[in-house]
């Protein structure tokens, strides 16, 4: 599991900043990594939302996936409906720690190019998604 802070600060080191607990939403839908892309097009929809928490066997999160890459994978030339969200490779990671400072995980999450950053305990359990300021 990657996450986006490796450590941890006291509270008082920067108190004006918030941390990504501070400023998260819920996890949302959460499916398995064994749904195939088509079921998890159809969540999506009928969730309204633009993402999905991929969860393993175990409930543990593994990963976030939005619309924009199922989609893609659903268009491209080697797409089959036997794809599961685990066969998509960038599924996994990173994350966010309820600890890192919104000033850390939003320039990480630019550089990466997401515009939805999971955010799991120390354990993998998804508490929530942070999503990118505009």
């Amino acid at each position: 599991m990657t996450l986006v802070q490796m450590q941890t600060r006291p509270a008082s080191a920067h108190p004006v900043h918030s941390t990504v607990a501070d400023s998260m939403d819920a996890a949302g839908p959460q499916v398995w990594e064994d749904m195939t892309v088509e079921v998890a097009l159809s969540v999506m929809a009928a969730a309204r939302t633009g993402h999905l928490v991929v969860c393993d066997d175990d409930g543990l999160c593994t990963g976030l996936v939005t619309r924009a890459r199922l989609t893609a994978v659903r268009d491209s030339s080697g797409y089959t409906d036997r794809i599961r969200l685990r066969d998509i490779a960038d599924v996994i990671g990173p994350f966010a720690s309820p600890l890192t400072t919104r000033a850390e995980a939003e320039p990480a999450m630019r550089c990466r190019r997401l515009g939805v950053l999971p955010v799991v305990d120390e354990h993998g359990n998804a508490l929530g998604v942070l999503a990118l300021s505009r």
